[in-house]
């Protein structure tokens, strides 16, 4: 295993979290805020919730900024790190939230392309900006992290396969991380109770989730997971370390099997 590596202090820090107009990303986002970083607070189409995202961050004495970007299409992704590169110069921290794949009427290959693709791509684009000390931080499931080795709902199929995918892509570039001193750690939790993807999973196959809650012993909230993603955006952990919120049964599974 790597040595721990330093993480960015995250008071005065420029932290890009994508998704983060609602659920965990925006909480994140606050959560952040109030460790000091500067926020830049991406989101697709819902200008108000995260302009009401800046406003909370600011009025609690936070920095942070709106800026809309589509991560599945190339040119709003340049134009997202251009943007973060003319208003402060740099970014220390990367948080990989935005994901999808069950909306309504998308299409079979927009799970891989949000989920993998995206990711990746995101990523080779915002390490332009990212000084040495920057970290990465990939938000993921246990439900995917542990694709295809545990069961899933069928309707989670395409999301646990394409984040799988992505986990494995921004993992394969940890060398390349590397020599550029940036430090990748994957944040993988449970169900998390309040997200939209367990919301939309609950109203087709309530059953389903209510047996994970069960075997669980419960879930993990939105505020719970997102502390543990700006715990390990600050940990000094070995370069790909995995954090796992909740699941503690799948887990201790995995660990035995290994």
């Amino acid at each position: 295993m790597s040595e721990p590596q330093q993480p960015p202090r995250l008071d005065g820090a420029v932290a890009l979290v994508t998704g983060a107009s609602r659920g965990i990303g925006a909480e994140t986002a606050r959560q952040l805020g109030a460790k000091g970083a500067t926020v830049v607070v991406n989101y697709r189409e819902k200008r108000k919730r995260a302009d009401q995202i800046v406003a909370e961050i600011q009025a609690a004495g936070g920095s942070a900024l709106a800026l809309g970007a589509d991560v599945t299409d190339e040119a709003s992704r340049d134009l997202l790190v251009a943007e973060i590169r003319e208003q402060y110069g740099k970014l220390d921290l990367l948080v990989l939230n935005a994901s999808g794949g069950l909306e309504p009427g998308a299409s079979p290959d927009y799970p891989m392309l949000i989920n993998r693709d995206s990711q990746v791509r995101l990523l080779e684009q915002a390490l332009e900006i990212m000084p040495p000390g920057s970290r990465v931080v990939f938000v993921t499931s246990h439900q995917a992290h542990f694709y295809p080795d545990k069961p899933v709902p069928e309707e989670y199929t395409p999301i646990a396969a394409s984040k799988r995918a992505g986990e494995d892509e921004i993992r394969a570039r940890i060398p390349a991380l590397a020599q550029r001193g940036v430090s990748l750690a994957v944040v993988t939790g449970d169900m998390i109770e309040g997200t939209t993807m367990v919301m939309l999973l609950a109203r087709r196959k309530p059953e389903e989730v209510q047996a994970r809650k069960d075997a669980a012993g419960g879930l993990p909230n939105v505020e719970e997971f997102a502390a543990e993603i700006v715990a390990e955006a600050e940990a000094a952990v070995p370069n790909g370390h995995t954090r796992y919120v909740g699941g503690s049964d799948w887990v201790q599974e995995a660990e035995q099997a290994s």
